[in-house]
């Protein structure tokens, strides 16, 4: 299964190998049990200020900036876009109930994979849309000494969101690494589409509840049914790829 499909992507790519030196993951869904905590708080933000909005909305938005979501939204339930007042306040509500509710677990399987990457001598990164200022913070205390500020991508860093590949390309910059030397981890539809538009490797992890077809029909490479299961099939997919 990782043989031929490893095969098929370069040959579509035209890549003489894969050679893998970084993993790069999304957070939220991914690295983190909290995209539960992120639908509630979307829907009951939006609730506050006279919108509907679906749990299965916030999955299929995930990855979107705030203001992106917000707008989107917006512009179904009241034809027309928020104002920027508007959406600050919008996103403030939605970030003030996600931090009141239970914090997050890190996502079973996650750290066990993160030591076996370190161990196979490559480097984890983290790409997120997120924007919160303790993020190296909260990431050391789940995962110590594996992430550095310096190789992460957060909403500080660009300024067009997933599903536009830009968070991608700039964390092979800051890796100064190519396309073919990295894999995109990734559990949203739209951070499938910004991983395969940006060219690289992308295994998808569904981890919500969205069908598989959500994640595959946006071009995922691989598809697990959660990080766990990519866990246990870590030494054959490495042992195939590389």
């Amino acid at each position: 299964m990782f043989q031929e499909t490893i095969k098929n992507y370069l040959h579509a790519h035209n890549y003489s190998k894969i050679n893998l030196k970084a993993v790069l993951f999304d957070m939220d869904g991914v690295l983190f049990d909290s995209m539960k905590n992120h639908a509630v708080a979307w829907v009951e933000a939006m609730k506050r200020y006279g919108m509907h909005m679906e749990k299965e909305e916030a999955y299929l938005h995930e990855g979107r900036t705030g203001s992106g979501t917000i707008n989107i939204i917006s512009q179904r339930e009241r034809g027309h876009q928020a104002t920027e007042q508007e959406v600050k306040e919008i996103y403030q509500a939605k970030s003030d109930i996600f931090n009141s509710l239970p914090k997050a677990e890190p996502m079973p399987g996650a750290y066990e994979l993160l030591q076996k990457i370190k161990k196979n001598g490559l480097v984890p990164m983290v790409v997120t849309g997120s924007g919160q200022l303790s993020l190296l913070e909260k990431l050391n205390r789940s995962y110590p000494d594996v992430f550095r500020q310096e190789l992460m991508v957060t909403a500080f860093d660009v300024k067009y969101g997933k599903p536009n590949p830009e968070p991608y390309l700039i964390a092979l910059q800051k890796a100064h690494i190519r396309a073919n030397e990295a894999i995109v981890v990734e559990n949203a539809p739209l951070g499938v589409r910004a991983g395969v538009a940006a060219g690289i490797f992308t295994v998808a992890l569904n981890t919500g509840p969205l069908p598989d077809k959500a994640l595959l029909d946006e071009g995922a490479d691989l598809l697990f049914p959660s990080m766990q299961a990519f866990n246990e099939n870590w030494e054959a997919f490495y042992k195939e790829n590389l």
